[in-house]
């Protein structure tokens, strides 16, 4: 199909604010939709990142509920040592207070006083471990704050990274819409939905056919160079490509090279990405996808929906 003539207008069609209205409108919706999957994309990245930070944490506070079982375990050794002290000063004292009312051989006072120290050793010990018990406890409780802050810091600056990469890609963006339209010549069958730039199929493929005709690949060579200058703009961090999706009508098709219309709009897409990289723009940037009659643009069989329907979209995004 051969490319749209400029039309004429009429003087009075020059004052119709109308096309400038739904272009700022589709704009806006353009970046309203990237900025809502950028920050899907983030908060799953950022998901992943918490996520490891969420294993540590648990072990960590394993660690806490076994150092706290000791110390309670500790401190009921002490305390049952506590009572078995207090038992023997008051057998002690007893022992004292009939040796004054009645003279006793001193090696029951000796035996008692012994005890008492040895217990008085024990509970002293115990004492020690509960003190390096509490430390550790304390040790582990700061460590595991240290980690939740940092990991609120981590979310921080993914958030601000994140953000900064959706303002660059968006720039760029911007730039590959501007630039291709120029390129294109701003023809009227040439529109931009949401983030991706749309360009019927006639433009570059006879009806039924995968293989670009003369007029395609012309306007495959712009696009090419298009995207030739783009690539310059990208910041080296920002891992871009540029998606080819080829779409058809409902219209079905079984031929010997297409038996199905995901063949031909697969295949409609990989002409297109083999015909960039033959103009030098590198492979590893270009991906390609069919979707056959599954995605239409807009609903209903009468002829201009249909051939709506059939079309190649450029979407510039990040890996």
């Amino acid at each position: 199909m051969s490319l749209l003539a400029h039309r004429g207008r009429r003087p009075f069609e020059d004052s119709n604010y109308w096309p400038g209205f739904v272009d700022a409108m589709a704009t806006l919706l353009l970046v309203v939709i990237f900025l809502l999957s950028v920050f899907i994309l983030g908060q799953f990245y950022l998901g992943q990142a918490v996520s490891g930070r969420d294993e540590a944490l648990l072990r960590l506070q394993s660690r806490i509920a076994e150092l706290g079982e000791l110390l309670a375990l500790e401190e009921r050794d002490n305390e049952s040592l506590r009572l078995q002290l207090q038992e023997l000063g008051a057998s002690l004292q007893a022992a004292q207070e009939a040796q004054q009312a009645e003279p006793q051989e001193d090696g029951v006072r000796t035996q008692l006083e012994e005890e008492v120290v040895f217990l008085n050793r024990q509970l002293n010990v115990l004492q020690a471990q509960l003190r390096a018990l509490q430390a550790a406890l304390e040790a582990s409780e700061e460590k595991e704050r240290q980690q939740r802050v940092e990991i609120a810091n981590l979310g921080s600056r993914l958030n601000a990274a994140l953000a900064r990469r959706v303002q660059e890609l968006s720039k760029v963006r911007s730039k590959f819409f501007e630039t291709l339209s120029k390129a294109l010549d701003e023809r009227d069958e040439v529109v931009v939905v949401g983030d991706r730039f749309v360009l019927p199929a006639e433009v570059l493929f006879d009806v039924g056919s995968a293989e670009l005709n003369a007029r395609g690949r012309q306007e495959i060579n712009k696009l090419a160079d298009v995207v030739l200058e783009i690539a310059q703009l990208v910041p080296e961090d920002i891992d871009w490509v540029l998606r080819i999706d080829g779409h058809t009508d409902v219209l079905p098709i079984a031929t010997t090279l297409f038996p199905s219309n995901w063949y031909l709009s697969t295949a409609r897409a990989i002409a297109v990405v083999e015909a960039l990289a033959e103009r030098g723009v590198e492979e590893k940037r270009l991906l390609a996808a069919g979707f056959g009659e599954f995605r239409p643009l807009v609903d209903g069989l009468d002829r201009e929906s249909l051939r709506k329907n059939r079309r190649i979209e450029f979407k510039l995004t990040e890996r």
